[in-house]
């Protein structure tokens, strides 16, 4: 059905199961579906040239605009929360508060920063973050067959849209929830615009106001992209899910976390920097038979 599916990186728990869910999304067809995805290590890659991807945020934080004692501040904010952000012995309820402090601690410093709007485009070009390995088919799959690509993201939305536009793949189909930053009049960040998204908060509870899922009430089917516990909530918001794909991507840790993803996600896709398997299943739903 899926020949991508026997690539080495797969692990799935229930493989009846996300067969038939894979067949369902391919009978209801491209008229009814819609692609939600996380974008830092999801869309972007995890290891790229022999070392971590930097995520949105990190691009900023490593970036020249950064001071030195900047940077070194936010580097110890990440040694101190990252375990804790991944640590599957913790409930993503003990993890909540922790992820705001970590997060709001983190803009207050970008904001101390004198960060210009005008230098992003060339913070993310010198950055060497890179997209998943097959992200083109993908962006361009999803538009040309007119399905709406939701990215539900806790980085930095002026960016991830940076990124995705220098990749060329900046659809009109792409709709982006992020942590926005607000620009004073000289074009300097002043401030982060709220709410404010972190891991473990990817839900309806940071869509308030945001009609985008209503508006797509007849899109029930979904396929869901992520690499964390806290994006499996990313599709809370649907109003009538019929059909929900949840594919994970497991970046980091894995031997300890595997366990959680193949009970959470249908398909786990381990240490793959590929968009191939997203990919096939995609060729396979939106090919007429």
């Amino acid at each position: 059905m899926v020949p991508e599916l026997r690539n080495a990186s797969v692990r799935i728990q229930h493989p009846e199961r996300a067969a038939a869910i894979i067949r369902s999304l391919k009978e209801q067809g491209p008229s009814k579906l819609q692609v939600i995805s996380d974008f830092d290590m999801t869309l972007s890659r995890f290891w790229c040239h022999g070392r971590r991807c930097p995520t949105s945020h990190n691009i900023l934080s490593d970036s020249r605009v950064i001071s030195e004692d900047g940077r070194k501040q936010l580097k110890d904010l990440l040694h101190y929360y990252y375990p804790i952000e991944i640590d599957p012995n913790r409930t993503p309820e003990e993890k909540q508060p922790l992820m705001v402090e970590w997060w709001s601690r983190v803009h207050e410093l970008l904001v101390q920063q004198n960060i210009h709007k005008e230098d992003i485009a060339q913070i993310v070009r010198e950055s060497g973050v890179m997209l998943r390995d097959g992200f083109k088919e993908w962006f361009d799959q999803l538009h040309e067959h007119n399905v709406p690509l939701f990215i539900f993201s806790a980085g930095v939305g002026d960016v991830l849209e940076e990124i995705i536009r220098q990749a060329n793949v900046f659809h009109a189909n792409i709709n982006v929830v992020s942590n926005y930053m607000d620009f004073d009049e000289n074009g300097v960040l002043r401030c982060f615009k709220g709410p404010l998204i972190h891991t473990y908060n990817k839900n309806n509870s940071v869509l308030q106001g945001t009609e985008y899922f209503q508006q797509l009430s007849t899109r029930t089917s979904i396929i869901l992209l992520g690499d964390s516990m806290g994006d499996l909530t990313m599709a809370d918001g649907v109003p009538n899910v019929e059909n929900i794909l949840k594919i994970g991507f497991l970046n980091d840790k894995v031997e300890e976390r595997m366990g959680k993803y193949l009970d959470a996600y249908d398909i786990v896709l381990e240490r793959d920097e590929t968009l191939d398997v997203a990919n096939g299943i995609l060729r396979y739903i939106l090919t007429e038979t």
